[in-house]
């Protein structure tokens, strides 16, 4: 892939729900790309209908290109009308929040959750993205990712949320073994400080992950029999899922 396409690529990865409109300026500061090349870039985008400008405020947003490309893509490959019962089931058996998330140009982008039904329980965010080295999502896909993407991310800065964050290169590196033991990740306040998740890996061809369903819950909620209840059902899920994707 060349590094135009790369860069062009990575202007589309920065709008999300939370972030639909962002200005020149702005899309230069989150990229990191030099102020002519973006507005290149941006001209290219929305010249294709990738991208579309307000006329108005001058932001600019993903094009119509998208929305019918995502079209293309959920009537070949339903991946939404699969995952969602799985996601619904598993929240409804552990009480929690479960969430389901996939690997995409270099990030794990949470593409649907079910949130508990409790008051206080664990919120996501659609098109979040996970940190692989603090979340339990991470670890568990970086397990049985390509060794390629694992040393990618173990070359990164891996900044800390909490005191619990794994910030190390070869701890990480023992996480992901210790995955590959039980089949599934834990981690505890590593990426918010009330936050405990389990994970385990979803899987394409030839046992490669291609993310992970996962459950969060609260820390002070937490103890043995529901880690447990939380560990099995998670598990269950990520293997209905791999199976039902034809793997």
């Amino acid at each position: 892939m060349t590094m135009t396409v790369k860069n062009a690529i990575a202007l589309l990865e920065l709008f999300t729900i939370n972030t639909p409109e962002l200005g020149l300026s702005g899309i230069k500061r989150l990229s990191g790309i030099d102020k002519a090349t973006t507005h290149r870039l941006l001209t290219v985008l929305r010249e294709t209908g990738m991208l579309e400008q307000n006329p108005v405020t001058k932001l600019y947003r993903l094009g119509a290109s998208v929305l019918r490309l995502a079209q293309v893509r959920e009537a070949s490959f339903p991946f939404s009308v699969v995952v969602q019962p799985i996601l619904e089931t598993l929240a409804g058996v552990t009480g929690e929040t479960a969430h389901c998330s996939l690997y995409t140009n270099n990030v794990l982008a949470v593409i649907s959750s079910v949130e508990s039904n409790k008051a206080n329980r664990v919120s996501m965010r659609g098109s979040e993205t996970l940190p692989f080295h603090a979340t339990a999502a991470g670890i568990a896909y970086l397990a049985y990712a390509p060794s390629d993407v694992l040393n990618k991310v173990m070359k990164r800065p891996m900044p800390s949320f909490s005191k619990y964050t794994c910030t190390d290169p070869d701890h990480l590196k023992k996480m992901t073994d210790v995955v590959r033991k039980n089949g599934y990740a834990v981690v505890d306040k590593a990426f918010e400080d009330d936050v405990f998740g389990v994970a385990a890996p979803i899987f394409g061809a030839e046992k490669i992950s291609i993310g992970a369903i996962a459950v969060a819950t609260p820390c002070h909620r937490m103890n043995a029999s529901l880690e447990k209840l939380l560990i099995a059902s998670v598990v269950t899920a990520a293997a209905d899922l791999s199976q039902k994707l034809g793997n």
